[in-house]
């Protein structure tokens, strides 16, 4: 079983790699953005729950997330492991995952964080900005998005490698070469 958290910067490639990541060890890729969307679609009880939250233009409280994502790990299609992304983002969101798991019988084996200089993803979005035509993506608002990731995922970095659980891995290369890092820090 694989129980994997996928971090990193905006920018970093996150979407791109978990993608092959998870065709690569058929497990799903569990975006809470999707979890929360599905969840009110469907009108599960967390669903009904985060919708309140939502429509009043208010962030969806851990404990809603918590709940969503026990449900979604339940589902069939996880039972061989899963890939959280964008998920845990602080300390106190990944205490709340490890007790979450630890009732269900699992935990999370590896937080593999793709490493790439703030520069580097600058670089990137600016261009992911012009190409999508995204003007609100100027170089102020990405380097706040930055700042903002930096100062929250430090902690969590902490967090996973005092559990001897974080690898970081090089993000700067071809496709081939950071899909091939991060697979030998799971075999």
């Amino acid at each position: 079983m694989k129980n994997i958290i996928f971090m990193g910067p905006p920018g970093a490639g996150k979407g791109t790699q978990a993608k092959i990541l998870c065709q690569n060890l058929g497990i799903p890729q569990i975006s809470t953005g999707d979890i929360l969307r599905e969840a009110v679609k469907n009108q599960t009880p967390m669903g009904v729950e985060a919708k309140r939250y939502m429509d009043a233009g208010d962030l969806v409280p851990d404990s809603v997330v918590i709940g969503i994502i026990k449900d979604r790990i339940r589902e069939a299609d996880c039972k061989n492991g899963f890939l959280l992304d964008g998920f845990p983002r602080t300390v106190e969101q990944a205490d709340a995952l490890d007790s979450l798991l630890k009732g269900e019988g699992k935990s999370i084996d590896k937080a593999i964080n793709l490493q790439v200089p703030d520069a580097e993803l600058l670089k990137r979005l600016l261009s992911r900005a012009e190409i999508e035509g995204r003007a609100d993506d100027n170089e102020a608002t990405i380097k706040n998005r930055l700042d903002n990731y930096n100062k929250k995922t430090l902690p969590l970095l902490d967090y996973y490698a005092a559990q001897k659980k974080l690898s970081q891995v090089n993000g700067v290369g071809s496709l081939e070469e950071v899909t091939s890092l991060i697979q030998k820090e799971l075999a």
